[in-house]
């Protein structure tokens, strides 16, 4: 299932070209979306079958007019993969003349809440003078509290996935400070509930700019790959539900500038575009 936040913080499940809006037929608030969908991830078994029906019922949207909104609106974490693909490593060293150390040294990092943002919005630049690169990533939302999760266990705990942009300025500042700005995380276009993804980690990952092909990867090559990171991750410390994993990004990052249009799509799972701009000019 396809689970969207749209519009007006309404509920939506998507089917084929059409959003059908099912606010009314769980208990959302659209003052409180975050709160509403961890309780959708919570009680989503005995919802399920109530949800798949009004879909086929409801009132219809062209997936065309609808605003998405990002689906996981207030996570209380975002944990994020560094270098995650040998070969964006060999990239990185190729470009900065200093190979990174994988996520094998470095485990996982933080990037700030206030970072995640919607496929409706667009990329605010901070800076006019700093390289600021895309990264094309699988992220995924935990369902339900975690911790101390041995990887064989790993995929009961996530609810589903989407596509993800982690949007870095290059720099010797930590990258948790590169990589937090507003409009830095965008995730969307919606959830594909984990039951319908048979193999998270071998997925087709694709990004262009404007019409450009960047990059063109699979989640098969990660080197810590979607249950290893939860299990990283929740190795003493707490995930809650709506919590967000980012698992990396494969070769071909490179740099966006104001007026770019970046599109990312990631097999099974779905596609959007978010355009650049200054953030002063926002």
């Amino acid at each position: 299932m396809k689970i969207a936040i749209f519009n007006d913080n309404q509920l939506g499940i998507v089917v084929d070209k059409h959003v059908v809006d099912v606010t009314n037929v769980v208990d959302w608030d659209i003052h409180h979306p975050h709160e509403s969908l961890v309780q959708l991830m919570e009680h989503f078994d005995s919802l399920k079958d109530k949800l798949a029906k009004a879909a086929q019922e409801g009132k219809k949207y062209n997936i065309e007019e609808a605003a998405f909104q990002a689906p996981v609106p207030s996570p209380s974490k975002v944990w994020a993969a560094p270098v995650n693909y040998k070969k964006h490593q060999e990239e990185m060293n190729i470009q900065f003349n200093n190979a990174p150390r994988t996520i094998e040294e470095l485990a996982l990092f933080l990037k700030a809440p206030s970072s995640v943002s919607g496929p409706s919005d667009s990329i605010l630049l901070p800076f006019k003078d700093r390289r600021t690169d895309h990264e094309a990533e699988l992220g995924f939302v935990i369902g339900k509290k975690a911790k101390n999760v041995q990887y064989s266990e790993a995929k009961d705990y996530i609810f589903g996935y989407f596509a993800l942009l982690d949007i870095s300025i290059r720099g010797n500042e930590e990258r948790t400070w590169r990589k937090s700005f507003d409009t830095f995380t965008p995730i969307g276009p919606w959830i594909v509930t984990a039951d319908e993804i048979h193999d998270p980690n071998n997925l087709s990952l694709k990004l262009w700019v404007n019409d450009e092909l960047r990059q063109d990867g699979s989640t098969k090559h990660l080197i810590y790959d979607c249950y290893k990171c939860l299990e990283v991750a929740s190795t003493h410390s707490t995930l809650y539900p709506g919590d967000i994993i980012a698992t990396g990004t494969p070769e071909g990052v490179g740099p966006i500038q104001d007026g770019d249009i970046v599109r990312i799509q990631v097999e099974s799972v779905g596609e959007f575009s978010v355009n650049v701009k200054l953030a002063d000019e926002k």
